[in-house]
C-alpha cells in the first residue's frame, strides 16, 4: 500500500479568476508579437507570473501576488525587468492595465 503524497507547504497561488485575467493580457500580447513565453512560481510568501520575450532572457515583467501587502498597498503588483514597481493595488484588473499598449494612430 502506498502512502499518500506529501502535502505541499502552504504556498501562495493565483486562483482561477486571477489566472484567467493574467492569461487574457498574456494572450493579447502574444498576438501582438510582444511576448513569447511565461513562467509560474508559487512560493511560500508570493505567487509570480513572469513574462518573457525569449525563453533564455530575464523576464520583461513579473506579475506578483503578495497577500502580506493586501491590507496596505494591495496584494498585486507589476514589476519591470529592472525591478521597478510599475503599478500596485488591490484590484488585479486595474493593476494589469499598466501592461496594455496605448492605441497608436496610423497616418495614411
Amino acid at each position: 500500500m502506498s502512502s499518500p503524497a506529501p502535502r505541499a507547504a502552504n504556498v501562495v497561488s493565483f486562483d482561477a479568476r486571477e489566472l484567467r485575467e493574467i492569461l487574457n493580457v498574456y494572450g493579447r500580447m502574444v498576438a501582438l508579437g510582444e511576448w513569447r513565453d511565461y513562467a509560474l512560481d508559487f512560493l511560500k510568501d508570493r505567487a509570480v507570473f513572469s513574462v518573457f520575450r525569449r525563453t533564455s532572457e530575464v523576464p520583461l515583467y513579473r506579475i506578483e501576488k503578495d497577500p502580506q501587502l493586501a491590507r496596505r498597498q494591495g496584494a498585486y503588483s507589476v514589476i519591470s525587468a529592472s525591478g521597478r514597481i510599475l503599478k500596485r493595488g488591490h484590484d488585479l484588473t486595474r493593476v494589469l492595465q499598466v501592461l496594455d499598449k496605448p492605441v497608436r494612430l496610423v497616418a495614411r
